[in-house]
Formats: structure tokens, sequence, C-alpha cells
């Protein structure tokens, strides 16, 4: 089944219904639409970037598919008993940091082993302290949830030497086992391919041409990466312009977004009609924001979040409140992943090798839902472990 995309932004027809308002059909063929970047060159109804946006149109339409049947893992070592897992988060304040623990707690309840989850609470000197607390525990593994490894080297080296296995969450740009940093495996979809998609999602909507602020978190190398490699895709349409590019660090969001927002409206005005962020988060500390100047709900901008679809994002998307779409990872599903990577690694087994299949949620294809998961993979979870 495939969800039904607005195809076309109500921005842009509304500026055609003005000329319409102003000149005879004669003059209308004439009516120029201003491109984003105020050059004036493309007529309205035309692509910025017909290539391109060809090839944005179809892989939007098979990422919104939402029936995909599980490809995961369908065999495995049966489940060990008597482990304990400590989970390091880079703060809990990141919804998909968060959402993926509570997949970890509920599969390890499943699988019957203890989990601890002690949070870094976003700055060095915390993710730091709390990793060499994990190591000090000397659990049975160890869990890098979303933060990069080589900012705890010391302590990473220390759980190697004591040969306790670490899989990372968003640790690394690829999904998969690593040597440098010695990681059992990272849980993923690849970030590549929620940069590529979350920019043809705004080439797609806005028929190639916009003007697109960025939000990223330069200080995490992962979203550094993603945010550059948005901007890479973005340029493939010659249509589409960035505008700005702001740098909210994740634990700042909450008090500097609406500050950051309201300085990009006043400066860009009408220029601004989409946004991408490296997490959904910013959009909910941007609404007030948006609000505040009198904009709608349902755009424009129109906001796209490149990670991590948690229920919040579905909620503002579902009501058409300041978000239109999201590009979510199963944080539920990829918790059980990470219990059953690390039931692999203690059985002497290989990682999996799965990765989710990259993803947009919006109103028309998420019939309410407030999350997004491959379906079917609980069941084959338990059946692998013989629970």
């Amino acid at each position: 089944m495939q969800g039904n995309r607005k195809a076309t932004p109500g921005v842009f027809k509304v500026r055609l219904a003005s000329c319409a308002l102003l000149a005879t059909a004669t003059l209308l063929t004439g009516c120029e639409r201003d491109s984003v970047g105020g050059s004036g060159e493309s007529t309205a109804g035309t692509s910025g970037c017909p290539a391109v946006h060809a090839k944005a149109e179809a892989a939007v339409r098979q990422a919104e598919q939402t029936h995909v049947p599980w490809d995961g893992p369908a065999s495995g070592p049966t489940g060990v008993s008597g482990k304990t897992i400590v989970y390091v988060a880079q703060t809990m304040t990141n919804p998909g940091v968060a959402g993926v623990a509570n997949g970890v707690r509920e599969a390890a309840r499943v699988i019957g082993w203890n989990v601890r989850v002690i949070d870094g609470g976003g700055t060095p000197a915390g993710i730091e302290a709390a990793m060499g607390e994990a190591v000090t525990l000397k659990p049975s593994g160890i869990v890098i949830g979303g933060f990069d490894p080589d900012s705890t080297s010391r302590q990473v080296s220390r759980a190697n030497a004591e040969r306790i296995p670490l899989v990372g969450w968003h640790a690394l740009a690829a999904p998969g086992p690593s040597r440098r940093p010695e990681l059992f495996t990272n849980v993923t979809t690849p970030v590549k391919d929620v940069a590529r998609i979350s920019a043809q999602w705004i080439i797609s909507h806005s028929d190639g041409h916009a003007g697109v602020v960025l939000i990223t978190d330069a200080s995490i190398p992962f979203a550094r990466n993603k945010s550059d490699l948005i901007r890479k895709d973005l340029a493939t349409c010659s249509g589409v312009k960035l505008l700005a590019t702001e740098n909210i660090p994740i634990p700042d969001a909450s008090s500097r977004t609406r500050q950051e927002i309201s300085s990009l409206l006043s400066r860009l005005q009408g220029r601004w009609t989409h946004s991408v962020a490296i997490n959904d988060l910013y959009f909910a500390d941007a609404a007030p924001a948006f609000r505040a100047a009198g904009k709608k709900g349902s755009g424009p901008p129109f906001n796209i979040g490149a990670g991590d679809g948690d229920p919040s994002a579905f909620q503002r998307i579902n009501s058409g409140q300041y978000q239109a779409a999201t590009v979510p990872e199963p944080l539920s599903q990829q918790g059980w992943q990470i219990v059953d990577e690390f039931n692999r690694a203690f059985s002497g087994r290989p990682a999996s090798g799965y990765t989710a299949p990259v993803h947009i949620a919006t109103a028309d294809n998420s019939a309410g839902a407030t999350t997004w998961e491959p379906p079917g993979y609980q069941e084959t979870y338990r059946k692998i472990w013989g629970t």
C-alpha cells in the first residue's frame, strides 16, 4: 500500500492565482514565478531541474510505501541468559536516543537480560564520564547511543581490552561492524540514504523551486556528516537554494531554536519555503516562533526531519503543526536489533548485517500512527531467541 502525497505546495499555486487576478489569460502566460534565489529565471509550472526532479519523485514514491515486508534476519542463535547491558546515551533529551533505549529495555525483558541506562547529558565531559562508568561496571555489553566513539577513545580501548562487546546506534555513518573504532556492529539506516531522501523530498515537494534552511548540530560528527550530505544533494537541483545553515547543538535546542527561527523569518521573509533538520526535535522548539510570526501550521515553510521519527514528530505531522514529513528510524526495532546483535556476539556469531529500509512518513501515509516500524520484527526475534 502506498500513501497519497501532496504533490505541490499551496504557496506556489497562490502565486499563479495572483497572476490570474491581475491579468488576462494572455498576460498570464507571461507571468513568471520568481525563483527563491530572486533571479526570476523559472517559468511557473516548470521544474527547476527536470531530470533531478523526476528522479526525486520516483525515489519519494518508493520511500512512502508503508507495507514493506520484513527482510531482516530470520535465523540466529538461541537467546543466552543472564546478561547485563549498559546503554550509554548521548543525551536522553534526544528522542531518537531515548526511543532506542526503550526498545533495548523492551527486548531485554523478553530475552531475560538486565539493562542500565547512563545519560551523558549531551556534553563531551558528561559522555566521557558516562562511558567510563559503564566500563567500570564490567557489563556483558555496552551500547554507544548516539555519540562518536572516538570522543571516548580511552574508554572504548578499555572496553576492547576487557573484551566487552560494543554495539553502536548512530555511532558511525555506516551500518555494520567496525575495526577502527572496534565495534561489534553499528545499527543505523545509512546516513547517505537518509540525507538523499530528505533532499529529494524537498526537490519533489517544491517542483524543483525551494529556498531551504538547514538545521544541524555540528558538534556531533554523525549529524555534521548528515547535514553535509543533505547540502550536496540539494545542490543537484539548480532551482533549490540553500538560504542558511543553522548550527544548534541538540542540548541547546530548547533554549536557542525559537530565537534563531525568529531571526531567520525576519531576514529571509517569503524566500524561505522549506526546512530540513538533522533531528525532528528542532521543529518542536521552532513551532512557537512560526506561530508568533503568523505562519500556518501546514506551511510554508514545509519542514522535514532527517531523523529520527519519534512520536512527537508524528503528532506534529498528523495534526499539521509545523512539520510536513520525517525520515523516521524504526527506533523500537533498532533497540530489539541491538539486543539481537549482542546475542550474536555472546554466541560467537557474526553481526546480522541488517539495515532498515529508508522511509518517509507524512500525514497522508502514516494513518495516524506515531511510529514507523517494519512489520513482524518482534515475532521474528522472539522465534530466533526461543522466547
